[in-house]
């Protein structure tokens, strides 16, 4: 894994207490692993910030840093991969889960017509939440699994290469 190019990236703890408003939140904030890079960290901030980007509700970011928080892992990039679910792209993952949640209850799809506005989300949400939140939660775990399992993979993958070129080297 690029290990030193997501370290640059990362904000240290030590710049974080320069932060007035992180003060409020006292001491825990500040743990090393919550900000640390290492293979147990990323992998279980790419589940975390995958599972909570797929969730159909708004504060997936606070979601994602409490859940980095019980179970140590990467703070910053549990937060930033929330934003896969953006303006953009939000209609048609959160569609795409309403389809999968459709299947797995043997439903009918009762969406006819979709129009981006309030006064549809208002009218349709008994309709559709059921659906929406199986299918969020789905397709959250998914791929919060498949990416544990390729940042593990990855980062094995690099070891293997730094062990096999440290070996060539000491022959030589």
């Amino acid at each position: 894994m690029p290990q030193r190019f997501l370290t640059r990236l990362a904000l240290s703890p030590q710049k974080l207490r320069e932060y007035r408003l992180l003060r409020a939140l006292g001491e825990w904030i500040y743990e090393p692993n919550l900000w640390h890079i290492n293979r147990h960290s990323a992998a279980s901030a790419f589940a975390i910030g995958l599972f909570c980007a797929m969730l159909p509700i708004p504060g997936q970011m606070v979601v994602a840093a409490v859940l980095a928080l019980v179970f140590r892992a990467n703070m910053p990039i549990s937060v930033s991969l929330v934003f896969i679910t953006n303006p953009f792209t939000m209609p048609i993952i959160f569609y795409g889960a309403y389809e999968l949640g459709v299947v797995l209850l043997g439903m009918e799809p009762t969406i006819e017509a979709f129009h981006l506005s309030w006064e549809w989300l208002r009218h349709s949400l008994n309709d559709i939440w059921l659906p929406l939140t199986l299918g969020s939660l789905v397709l959250g775990i998914l791929l919060g699994a498949a990416g544990w399992i390729a940042i593990q993979w990855l980062w094995r993958l690099r070891i293997q290469r730094l062990w096999l070129a440290r070996s060539l080297r000491r022959r030589r």
